[in-house]
């Protein structure tokens, strides 16, 4: 039997998603965009719950395209707030669309949100050592950074937490436990890319 990070309990979902793509390395604007939204929608739920409602945030947000969501307006915004398949909060739903217009900024600036956003960590996934969950934090100083500097971007949802959390999803971090069986894939993998 594995051993997993603890925090991805029993639910198939939840582990599928622990084991295939939490901490892996992303470098593609559409997904980098995409967990930018769901973090955002995170806040103050489960991440669980998300990932119930990742395949509806799919269709609902046109595959997380930024240049289709840029262009949205409060019609947009009406039809999202009466999608049951998301969460249905006009602040995170305007948050999404706003932020998607940061992203063609962003884009327009460094060429693309992958550069952006891995310059944070030197382009280069950081690795972890933590033994136990209390020891893993919640924001570090590249997130406060990264937060900081979207933020003065006009984006929202994007505090430290948030920031932190997205860094562990798309692989800027190696977060998982060294007990767990995916830290060492992952450090071997990010060490078969560098080479």
């Amino acid at each position: 039997m594995k051993t997993r990070c603890a925090w991805c309990g029993t639910d198939p979902l939840y582990i599928s998603y622990h084991d295939d793509e939490w901490g892996v390395p992303v470098h593609d604007d559409r997904h980098l965009f995409e967990m930018l939204v769901l973090e955002g929608a995170q806040a103050g739920l489960s991440w669980l719950t998300i990932l119930r409602k990742r395949e509806a945030y799919r269709w609902a947000f046109a595959n997380f395209e930024p240049e289709t969501v840029a262009d949205w307006s409060e019609s947009d915004v009406a039809r999202l707030l009466a999608d049951a398949g998301i969460v249905r909060n006009r602040l995170k739903i305007e948050s999404a669309i706003r932020n998607a217009r940061g992203v063609l900024k962003i884009r327009e600036e460094f060429g693309s949100l992958d550069a952006y956003l891995w310059r944070f960590v030197d382009h280069r996934p950081r690795q972890n050592a933590w033994r136990s969950l209390a020891e893993v934090p919640a924001r570090t100083e590249q997130s406060d950074a990264m937060s900081k500097d979207l933020k003065r971007r006009g984006f929202n949802f994007a505090g430290s937490t948030i920031c932190y959390a997205f860094m562990q999803a798309v692989g800027m971090v190696n977060d998982h436990l060294t007990s767990c069986y995916r830290y060492d894939e992952i450090r071997q993998w990010v060490r078969q890319e560098k080479d």
